[in-house]
């Protein structure tokens, strides 16, 4: 059975993990035959918001404790990630992807990347192990792995940024998934594009489909 590690950033699209696509790439990945589990890095997240008001809260929230709600408790610290043990990774989009795994929300082409989660972006690829990016994740992965090849849908200002961290986009429809072959990374769009939960599961089955004939390469 093949062994997918999920990297969760939080909980909820507007400070963590975009709940949808996380919930329906594991639901894929255990459809698919597969199993999970789910990695947060420790830390604080970057930002909380009140997804009721839509605005900044001042409470403060670390990323495990948050992901582990999305995991039902089951989460592991990122730190602890061996790459020997996993066959692949899935990040899912959300604002925890660009605000709490790297700042890519508030500074750009020129943000950082949380050390832990560029340590295992990084030891993955270089064992030629494959890595799916859901919704604003590749720009993530642009920035740790600078020349692949992704997908965000078609927003323009995302994929100025992408070429400028010396990326290459190619514009997709909704649910439709990206294959840079060499590198072994495989995108999708989800909630860029998508706009209700049923093209969202499609988007994020899709990708998992082909994670999984990769998989047998």
């Amino acid at each position: 059975m093949k062994k997918i590690a999920v990297l969760l950033s939080g909980c909820g699209v507007m400070d963590g993990s975009e709940i949808h696509e996380a919930v329906t790439a594991m639901l894929a990945i255990e459809q698919q035959g597969a199993c999970y589990k789910c990695f947060a890095p420790q830390g604080e997240q970057n930002v909380v918001t009140n997804h009721i008001l839509k605005q900044p809260s001042q409470e403060r929230r670390t990323m495990p404790a948050e992901a582990a709600r999305i995991a039902r408790g089951d989460i592991a610290l990122l730190s602890s990630f061996d790459v020997d043990n996993y066959d692949a990774i899935v990040i899912p989009g959300g604002m925890g992807a660009i605000a709490n795994l790297c700042t890519f929300a508030m500074n750009g082409s020129n943000c950082s990347v949380h050390p832990d989660v560029e340590r295992v972006i990084k030891e993955m690829h270089n064992v030629g192990k494959p890595i799916v990016g859901l919704c604003i994740a590749p720009v993530l992965l642009v920035r740790i792995l600078k020349n692949i090849l992704v997908t965000v849908g078609n927003d323009s200002e995302t994929i100025g940024a992408i070429k400028q961290m010396g990326g290459e986009h190619q514009v997709c429809n909704a649910a439709e998934v990206c294959i840079d072959k060499k590198n072994k990374i495989i995108t999708t769009p989800c909630y860029m594009l998508d706009k209700c939960l049923k093209d969202v599961a499609m988007s994020t089955s899709n990708a998992i489909k082909t994670l999984m004939s990769m998989l047998k390469e």
